[in-house]
């Protein structure tokens, strides 16, 4: 239908915030260089593919800017149980939008899912939106597309119950479904924090804290010599390092540039969710991997 992408970029220096001068120009970019008129904008909270939870004042920014130039906001927030920072809290965009003079106008759709977050049955599809000051006529229009298409499947249908509607203190599971979630939670967090610090202790590799979601996304320095063999190969660096690190050790990484990023960084995406046994020895692969890359293009 024509549609096209128009990225903005998160700030890595300060734990992936978002700017409004980052939104705006981008913004003004996309309308005086190719005559687009931006219609929705996407965020993920907390963050994929950098792991970061987004702060109140980065979810005004955002807000007060879809409703000041009547953008639709689309909130991904299927992450919002997985924070392991407690100095961090999950706040909602449907929160801030109330709750905030100026957004009042503010058309929102936030998603939720039971294929991630801390159940993530990945393969029983599930989830549900929520349509906030969006016209009656779209709502009769994603009902119908709704009810032309497949169902999930029952037990998906089930787990979805089970997450909008979990057991209350005093049930006859509330104690073994608190004590499993607790156990999953406690091992993400724990996770999240080793993984981090392992990729930090590695010379030419930086990362900022996953306090969130099930991602880490770090910069890794390469030599020249590594940059002038993607060039040659028509690749990417972060490409080309990504498939060293999978023959080398097996380890399957998404190269950053999949997602997009500043021009010159580079780095990839991974995640924690492996058993803590296994991490810690990817964590020893990662390192391994990356000292003999560096030297092969010394």
């Amino acid at each position: 239908m024509g549609a096209r992408q128009v990225g903005y970029y998160l700030d890595e220096d300060s734990g992936w915030a978002i700017t409004e001068q980052e939104l705006e120009e981008r913004r003004i970019a996309a309308v005086e260089r190719d005559g687009l008129e931006i219609r929705a904008l996407t965020l993920i909270n907390p963050g994929n593919p950098t792991g970061q939870v987004l702060s109140r004042e980065d979810l005004e920014i955002i807000c007060k800017f879809c409703a000041k130039h009547e953008i639709v906001l689309l909130a991904d927030e299927v992450y919002q149980k997985n924070i392991y920072n407690p100095d961090k809290e999950f706040v909602s965009a449907k929160k801030v939008a109330i709750e905030t003079e100026g957004c009042h106008n503010l058309q929102l759709i936030s998603f939720h899912s039971t294929s991630k977050g801390l159940i993530g049955e990945c393969g029983r599809r599930g989830g549900y939106m929520e349509l906030h000051n969006i016209d009656n006529y779209v709502h009769g229009q994603l009902y119908k597309l709704a009810s032309s298409g497949l169902c999930s499947g029952v037990d998906g249908q089930m787990m979805m119950s089970l997450m909008v509607t979990p057991p209350l203190p005093g049930e006859e599971s509330y104690e073994l479904f608190a004590k499993e979630e607790n156990d999953i939670f406690e091992s993400l967090k724990r996770r999240a924090k080793s993984l981090v610090k392992g990729l930090n202790d590695i010379d030419g590799m930086t990362c900022n804290s996953s306090d969130g979601a099930m991602y880490a996304f770090p910069k890794v320095e390469l030599p020249p010599k590594a940059i002038e063999e993607a060039a040659k190969l028509d690749q990417t660096p972060d490409n080309l390092y990504a498939l060293s690190l999978l023959e080398e050790t097996g380890i399957c990484v998404v190269p950053a540039s999949g997602f997009g990023q500043r021009e010159g960084r580079i780095g990839f995406r991974t995640t924690f969710l492996p058993p803590e046994e296994e991490l810690n020895k990817a964590i020893t692969e990662f390192k391994r991997h990356h000292e003999m890359f560096c030297a092969r293009y010394v």
